[in-house]
């Protein structure tokens, strides 16, 4: 097998944490449209409200956003300059998508990882829970998604930069 062959293999193989997480967040995105709505409807229509049905709200959507993010960046759905980009060949896209994942999402995801890990621990250790009363419990497993999530990002970027590799090394009219 080329080392082309093996870094897409690799790639592959990287991308699956990724792809289990999506199969879950495609089913948290309708429930949290579902429960915005029956809070907006609870609030208006019933003049009812529940702290930790609202919680349960930003906690949802907290998983979205921090556990889609690696997803994000494997659909190739994150941040570009496509001005740019549109006019540049298959290898000068992949030189720069290696620079970017080197130079911005790994030390990106690096540091997220390390600077939430103590974040993480103090809450652990506490065993902290909502302030509010009446609010969830277990904070502390929120809080977790933040390491978890900056992990999932840096697997993925390893993932994204063996493809770039791949694109690099392929023959010109393949990359």
């Amino acid at each position: 097998m080329s080392r082309s062959g093996m870094s897409e293999r690799w790639a592959a193989i990287l991308d699956l944490p990724s792809r289990a997480v999506d199969r879950l967040l495609v089913w948290l995105v309708p429930a949290l449209v579902a429960l915005c709505f029956a809070l907006v409807v609870a609030r208006y229509l019933f003049d009812a409200n529940s702290i930790a049905a609202q919680e349960a709200q930003q906690w949802l959507h907290s998983l979205v956003f921090l556990l889609g993010t690696a997803g994000a960046l494997r659909a190739g759905q994150h941040v570009r300059v496509d001005v740019l980009q549109q006019r540049w060949s298959p290898r000068t896209k992949a030189t720069v998508d290696l620079v970017g994942y080197l130079l911005c999402v790994l030390p990106f995801a690096g540091f997220m990882l390390w600077v939430s890990l103590d974040y993480v621990a103090a809450s652990w250790s506490l065993r902290e829970s909502s302030r509010d009363p009446g609010g969830l419990p277990a904070v502390y497993l929120l809080k977790t998604l933040i390491p978890l999530a900056a992990a999932l990002l840096a697997l993925q970027a390893v993932a994204e930069l063996l493809r770039c590799m791949a694109r690099l090394r392929a023959p010109e009219g393949r990359a």
